[in-house]
């Protein structure tokens, strides 16, 4: 119906009120990349997805397609400062600092930045964001190998209202990194330290007594974790409600036991659930045990 009222000359939807029923009621619920195309079908059209470009309050790149040209990312945002989501996780193959600080810096209500996997940006990035995104909620960098701890700690000290933090593959931080980061942040609820061989008990027990809201904690691949700091995260965190230690090798159900009595869930098995699934892959089928002898 929507397509059937494009042209200028009927004067359906163009008669509309722009800014209070198009723009905030019609066009919000059309994906972006089919804007995107009805902005070519003349000059109004066009005038009127610029305008409501500026007014969009989310901007996920997914949205456009598998890939998005940097001079379209560009045009697209260049009117807009009231953003308060954005998702550019598939434009790691050209997305620089240059792109990005522009958009960061006229958007002070940004509450949800996801940048998994932008790896040719740089320490900068984070510094700017934090400078200029005080709400800022949640946010993703899982394998910027470019976050260190001097931009880390900038981020800490302006967004301490942070819920959400995805430091996968950061391998530049060690505990003393994630020690300031939770220090400041109390109010976290999820945080992912995942694969990162420089994380160890210290940073987990510190997360564990300075956010006592956490509910969910990844430390999947982190080698120097071991049980007294899952411990101290049973004894202090009593809304965790999951945590995920795969190939923590150093973690045995000593200590995952008293989280596992809670209902937390966990990604990782019990000893006899795992022995009888071994069982069954080498003779082909599950004995049955029992287990009140």
């Amino acid at each position: 119906c929507l397509m059937m009222s494009v042209t200028p000359t009927r004067g359906c939807l163009l008669d509309l009120p722009w800014e209070d029923i198009l723009v905030p009621h019609i066009l919000c619920h059309l994906p972006l990349q089919q804007l995107l195309i009805l902005q070519r079908v003349s000059k109004s059209f066009q005038s009127l997805i610029q305008l409501y470009l500026a007014n969009m309050r989310c901007f996920d790149s997914s949205q456009i397609g598998p890939a998005i040209p940097r001079a379209a990312f560009v045009n697209l945002l260049k009117d807009n400062e009231v953003l308060q989501q954005l998702a550019l996780q598939n434009c790691s193959d050209w997305l620089t600092d240059q792109e990005l600080l522009p958009v960061i810096g006229q958007n002070h209500h940004l509450h949800q930045i996801q940048l998994k996997g932008c790896a040719q940006l740089s320490r900068h990035a984070l510094v700017a964001i934090s400078l200029s995104c005080p709400n800022l909620r949640q946010l993703s960098l899982a394998h910027c190998e470019w976050v260190d701890s001097l931009s880390l700690r900038s981020l800490a000290d302006h967004c301490k209202a942070l819920e959400a933090v995805d430091l996968t593959a950061c391998r530049q931080l060690k505990d003393e990194a994630i020690c300031y980061l939770v220090q400041k942040c109390s109010r976290l609820k999820s945080l992912s330290l995942a694969v990162n061989a420089n994380v160890g008990d210290v940073a987990v027990e510190e997360t564990a007594k300075c956010c006592p809201e956490l509910e969910h904690l990844d430390l999947t691949g982190c080698l120097r974790v071991k049980n007294d700091s899952i411990r101290v995260l049973a004894e202090y965190c009593p809304k965790l409600r999951s945590l995920k230690v795969k190939h923590c090798h150093n973690v045995a159900e000593s200590s995952l036991s008293v989280l596992r009595s809670r209902g937390v869930e966990l990604d990782v098995e019990p000893p006899l659930q795992r022995a009888l699934v071994l069982l069954q892959d080498v003779v082909g089928f599950a004995p049955f045990i029992n287990l009140q002898i």
